[in-house]
């Protein structure tokens, strides 16, 4: 049996894996993302069928309302002061509509964290931006 420098038995890709450890380790690091995907990363379609406050939201997907954050908005809760500006500016924004969520995780409390995004109304532009032009 001849050897042929690395160990007789070993295949191509091993070796190449091994001499490129930066190549395995995206190679690897892409496998893993397409055997077990974060679901905390998505997007997800749905309707508004709530207001919470300002900065939190109801979303009807796949037959269930769905509690929302908005991410990166931090209103005044419903009792403090402007609570109830900020979620009524809120309302007039998304209340009723069609919206895509663009997951970014789960909060302490369990509720999706997204950015809300009006394709339709707002050219794709994000909630978020919205809410701060109104001073909520």
């Amino acid at each position: 049996m001849h050897n042929h420098g690395g160990g007789g038995s070993e295949s191509i890709l091993c070796v190449f894996l091994r001499s490129n450890a930066t190549v395995a380790r995206l190679l690897l690091a892409c496998l893993f993302l397409l055997l077990f995907p974060y679901p905390a990363f998505a997007e997800l379609f749905g309707q508004v069928v709530g207001v919470i406050d300002g900065d939190s939201i109801r979303v009807m997907h796949n037959g269930r309302a769905k509690e929302i954050r908005l991410s990166g908005v931090d209103c005044p809760e419903k009792r403090q002061a402007f609570g109830q500006r900020a979620k009524q500016a809120a309302s007039e924004l998304v209340f009723g509509k069609e919206i895509t969520l663009q997951t970014h995780g789960i909060d302490k409390y369990g509720h999706t964290i997204a950015d809300v995004i009006l394709l339709n109304l707002n050219r794709g532009r994000n909630t978020r931006w919205d809410l701060c032009e109104l001073d909520c």
